[in-house]
């Protein structure tokens, strides 16, 4: 690595950010380490947005080699400038200039794996005839070494018309010091000259580029070799002008004399795939390598029900960390916040400043800290397996089941990882390329039993389902199972509807080149994880924040002064009277009356009076619909409001909130807690969307609200439904 470079990125990340020299695009196939050189050349001096109107994510970094500073834009995978997912039809819209606020590269750096050319000179065909200045980095070489596969750079350059290639190895930075140089020589360099692939369509290109000289629009040479194969959908997905009847007439012919009646996108397969094997006959010398152990353990991996099992068991340890291992950190998280807010509440007096602080601002930032330990181990462990090229066999091997609801074996980690949570399983459905079935696994994704729900679960389960065995097997246990099927049934059976209604569409197509196996990068997995944990604070955070506020205030205003005349009153009466642990006993259950008295003539608990009636079907009194409203915003707060509202006060566990569910009546005596209500109220909390965080991951990852409202509305009205239906059928069969 060259340390002068590496200084100059540091200095000026935390300097003066002048204006970059070039913008150089990099691009490449998917899985050809196109991420991993992006960031060792760019570290942590780079910034994460979206391009306008779409979900795709802008990549883009800063590159400092001497006095020159460049801007490096990761661009999405692709494997030929002929797009089919929104990120392929990305990144050749950036290179055509094509989207808005981007302008047009002045370089490109063609990232291509040396043990797949045969695949990535495709891409590199369609890049040399673009006419911008080109270099390549040709990844991977340390495994095409051990493969005894050796490249020969020099005649690869020669045959590009004199293009600079660097072999690099992005694991270790070898090689980088050459690269640099080359970015730094591609300032003013002109474009080298592209290979002779198929002289006749180069002659069809520079007869209509003829024709269409004097058009309103100036179209570029690639443009026009896109329109000839592709046809007007190029226009129609460009916005360029169309031309003229003569000049559409003039293509139509040129086209028929290249392609015949031949699907044109077939032929220039064939046509620049025979090419490629001609040229690496010359280029590439393979070494005959004795098998060695790790190929034939890549081998038994390989067999279909070895990788089953070993899919099942990576499961197990990606689901067991994401609980276990976060544990730890989520605990010291919640252990931070609580002391912050048992200071300021030692510090300032008792009133409205305080709960501010403590009950609203910490309160609301610590309920959504404490849920980054299971982002980042779960995202740690979907970039290390993504790197190492075990996510792609992991989703080829799920594709036949996912091919049954309309999905694709890509949906698969997304869904798993949404019963740790469902904010960074929707991140995750941006390796989905096709939109409808990424939205389709989005609105899937928030059915399945995150931990946020678990709370609730206990406290209900302890208190109404009996600790005993049934055939050996713990009732508590079985119904905490039957929960976690409701919510894969609910969206299972919500990917099927849409894919067979609103987002139809022919059963996805999944082809994808299996990548070698290969050990991770460090460097890139750290800038990975703090990029995931920026953009979830950012975009989650915020939000329930502001959510968490404004339920504060509504269980705080307006303050009643007569219950806070009684408080005095019995405080006072009960230091007449009591001492010692007696009279702390005492105090405190005079605070949990009152703050229960006051919450049930604030705001919040006004409007759970009102609005009462709406959920009297489900059996619910106004301190359940209260605690259901106040749980919107996050669900797993709703045991602390259980505990204001029932008088527990900071004392709020499961335990001791379930034994005053237990006891908690209707004005005639009749319980409130019944078996067909809890059971409803168990099920409007398995399919309800009860979290501001996923509302705006989702509409975020969607690009608008559309989605999000719908996700919303259909989630509540299907939880409403099916916990009425419950209560309703089983209050009846009482």
């Amino acid at each position: 690595m060259n340390q002068q470079a590496e200084v100059s990125v540091s200095v000026e990340s935390i300097g003066h950010r002048r204006r970059p020299d070039a913008t150089i695009a990099v691009i490449g196939n998917p899985n050809a380490g196109k991420s991993a050189l992006f960031n060792r050349l760019t570290g942590m001096n780079q910034k994460t947005a979206n391009y306008p109107g779409v979900t795709v994510e802008r990549r883009s970094g800063r590159c400092t080699t001497g006095s020159d500073t460049f801007e490096l834009i990761d661009l999405p995978g692709t494997y030929s400038l002929t797009p089919n997912s929104t990120d392929e039809k990305v990144s050749v819209s950036v290179l055509f200039g094509r989207v808005d606020q981007t302008s047009v590269p002045d370089g490109i750096i063609a990232v291509i794996d040396s043990t797949r050319l045969y695949q990535g000179l495709y891409l590199l065909q369609q890049l040399a005839e673009l006419g911008r200045p080109l270099i390549v980095a040709l990844t991977m070489t340390d495994a095409a070494e051990r493969d005894g596969i050796r490249v020969d750079v020099e005649r690869l350059s020669a045959v590009f018309g004199g293009i600079p290639v660097f072999p690099v190895v992005a694991t270790t930075g070898r090689g980088f010091d050459a690269l640099r140089e080359g970015i730094a020589a591609m300032q003013g360099a002109s474009a080298p000259g592209s290979p002779a692939v198929w002289p006749e369509l180069s002659a069809a290109v520079d007869e209509l580029s003829a024709e269409l000289a004097n058009a309103p629009v100036r179209w570029q040479r690639a443009e026009i070799e896109r329109w000839l194969i592709e046809g007007d959908v190029v226009l129609e997905e460009t916005g360029l002008e169309h031309p003229s009847p003569e000049q559409t007439q003039r293509a139509a012919v040129l086209r028929t004399g290249l392609f015949g009646d031949q699907p044109p996108l077939a032929v220039e397969a064939r046509r620049r795939y025979q090419w490629n094997r001609e040229v690496l006959a010359g280029i590439v010398r393979s070494e005959k390598q004795l098998v060695s152990a790790g190929a034939r353990l890549i081998e038994l991996i390989n067999r279909p029900w070895f990788s089953t099992v070993l899919f099942l068991l990576t499961m197990a340890i990606v689901f067991q960390a994401v609980f276990s291992w976060a544990t730890v950190f989520m605990d010291a998280i919640d252990g931070t916040f609580a002391a912050l807010g048992g200071a300021i509440s030692s510090t300032l007096p008792e009133g409205m400043l305080a709960s501010l602080l403590t009950d609203g601002i910490i309160a609301g930032v610590g309920s959504v800290v404490i849920f980054l330990p299971q982002i980042l181990i779960l995202f740690m462990f979907i970039i290390l397996l993504e790197d190492t090229g075990y996510l792609a066999r992991a989703a080829f091997l799920m594709d036949r089941a996912m091919r049954s609801i309309g999905l694709s074996g890509q949906s698969v980690i997304p869904l798993l990882s949404s019963f740790a949570c469902a904010v960074p399983s929707i991140m995750a459905t941006r390796v989905i390329p096709n939109r409808r079935d990424r939205i389709a696994t989005i609105m899937a994704a928030p059915f399945m039993t995150c931990s946020a729900r678990l709370p609730v679960y206990a406290v209900l389960i302890g208190a109404f389902v009996p600790a005993r065995e049934i055939i050996g097997l713990n009732l508590q246990g079985l119904v905490l199972l039957g929960l976690y099927m409701v919510g894969i049934m609910g969206g299972v059976g919500t990917a099927l509807i849409l894919k067979r209604s609103a987002l139809k569409s022919a059963k996805p197509v999944f082809i994808l080149a299996l990548p070698e196996y290969r050990r991770p990068d460090f460097r890139s997995v750290v800038v990975k994880l703090l990029d995931r944990a920026r953009v979830f604070l950012r975009r989650a955070g915020t939000v329930i924040f502001t959510v968490a506020i404004i339920v504060w205030a509504l269980a705080y205003f307006p303050r009643s002064e007569s219950v806070a005349a009684d408080q005095a009153l019995a405080v006072a009466a009960a230091e007449a009277e009591l001492t010692g642990d007696a009279l702390a006993e005492r105090l405190a259950e005079i605070d949990n009356e009152a703050g229960a008295a006051q919450l049930e003539q604030s705001l919040l608990g006004r409007a759970g009076q009102a609005i009462e009636p709406v959920f009297s079907p489900l059996g619910w009194d106004w301190k359940v619909s209260a605690a259901v409203i106040a749980s919107f915003p996050a669900r797993e707060v709703v045991v602390a409001v259980l505990g204001t509202i029932y008088a527990v006060g900071d004392e709020a566990d499961e335990q001791t909130v379930g034994e005053r569910l237990q006891s908690a009546t209707w004005p005639d005596g009749s319980p409130v807690y019944t078996l067909p209500m809890v059971f409803g109220l168990l099920i409007f909390y398995a399919w309800c969307l009860q979290c501001a965080a996923t509302v705006a991951i989702i509409r975020r990852e969607t690009n608008g609200w559309r989605w999000a409202v719908f996700s919303w509305s259909y989630m509540t009205g299907l939880a409403y439904l099916a916990a009425m239906l419950i209560f309703q059928v089983g209050s009846a069969l009482n």
